[in-house]
């Protein structure tokens, strides 16, 4: 199998994951902080530690203002919904996921307003536009680093700068971007910073993470048992314990954090440079094709990696089953983020999305072009 669907979750992971996840559960897989035998210890150390890589990769001051979640999704519903009340406004964009729109619509029917600022047809997000809807109600802005449509890199820099500047809380949703592509929340301005485990960051599905600032309060999003001051009815105020109740996912943390070793062994950069040569030998062969659409334009230089494409009179679920029958893996629809699509002109039809990964080659991108010639080809038998 080519698998060429790493936007959804990185396959496969460094072998190194795999053995660690293994070796957690055949040896120190009991309740971090709730115990005081070997094994619980064990347990709790590979937490600090993952916390440590985490906050070391992300230049974050303190590694316990790190909480560990299922995933992004989960991430992102915490800072959201923790932060803001009625009578707030919140400033984001058509180009995020539901992730980000779900919990928006959500909290619009509980007082809270929220403004959605237009990209462009290459997903780009224009900075005036988004300085016009500052409010003196504004709480939070929110933008997604990396879109998963269309790969596009927004500057969340300056946009942290001017929402520091404005008193605004800041968030990013690094889903596409966390192990990629450098993140620095003290030099981005990031508030607070939502992030999955299981992309580019090579730990298992049902890992993720969330970076609060420790100057923003954020209500707690759950109760429950915490291993510490367990003599209270009162869940504990102080991070990580605030929204880390019950037994954390240690087998999939410690993966976690052999996946993010991997990283740093390697070099982000390595890993960022090695995608695009991809992105860049993808698009420049894709665009010798006549018969294929690319959205989110050509250029691979500001862009994460995610092309997506249609193929003339060829459904996109169509596509996908070919591909599949070929041994090659793409996602293929809406991909959760339905607001891009009417921008592109995809609203009812969707794309075909390919997102190579570290661990994919030039020639597993042969293939895949010579699969879509083959597709084009045989459409009217399809």
């Amino acid at each position: 199998m080519i698998y060429l669907d790493n936007a959804a979750t990185s396959f496969p992971k460094p072998v190194e994951v795999y053995s660690e996840v293994l070796r957690c559960m055949e040896t120190y897989a009991a309740n971090p902080g709730r115990g005081s035998h070997d094994m619980a210890v064990e347990a709790s150390f590979k937490i600090m530690d993952t916390r440590q890589e985490l906050s070391e990769l992300f230049n974050i001051p303190n590694l316990l203002d790190i909480i560990f979640t299922c995933n992004a999704t989960q991430s992102l519903n915490i800072g959201i919904k923790g932060i803001l009340k009625p009578g707030d406004h919140v400033i984001s964009t058509t180009i995020e996921h539901n992730s980000v729109l779900r919990p928006l619509n959500y909290l619009s029917k509980k007082g809270v307003t929220f403004t959605l600022i237009n990209v462009d047809e290459n997903g780009y997000l224009n900075i005036n536009n988004l300085k016009k809807e500052i409010r003196k109600t504004t709480k939070l802005i929110i933008v997604n680093h990396a879109s998963n449509v269309l790969g596009t890199i927004q500057d969340i820099r300056t946009i942290g700068k001017i929402a520091k500047d404005a008193g605004i809380i800041f968030m990013v949703d690094a889903a596409q971007s966390a192990g990629v592509i450098p993140l620095d929340v003290l030099n981005d301005n990031i508030d607070i910073l939502a992030f999955p485990g299981h992309k580019g960051l090579y730990g298992p599905q049902g890992t993720g993470g969330l970076y609060i600032k420790d100057t923003i309060e954020l209500d707690s999003f759950i109760q429950g048992g915490t291993g510490s001051e367990s003599s209270s009815m009162e869940q504990p105020i102080f991070l990580p314990d605030r929204f880390e109740s019950g037994t954390l996912n240690t087998p999939g943390i410690a993966g976690l954090c052999v996946g993010i070793r991997f990283i740093r062994k390697v070099g982000i950069e390595n890993i960022r440079k090695h995608e695009n040569i991809l992105v860049e030998y993808l698009l420049k062969e894709l665009c010798k094709l006549s018969y294929v659409k690319i959205y989110g334009g050509c250029d691979y230089k500001n862009r994460g990696s995610v092309v997506s494409l249609t193929l003339d009179n060829v459904d996109v679920s169509e596509v996908g089953d070919f591909l599949n029958k070929k041994g090659i893996a793409v996602r293929t629809g809406f991909h959760c983020a339905p607001l891009i699509h009417q921008i592109i002109g995809t609203r009812r039809k969707g794309t075909v999305r390919i997102s190579p990964g570290y661990f994919n080659t030039l020639e597993d991108i042969e293939e895949l072009v010579i699969a879509l010639n083959d597709i084009h080809e045989k459409r009217p038998f399809l």
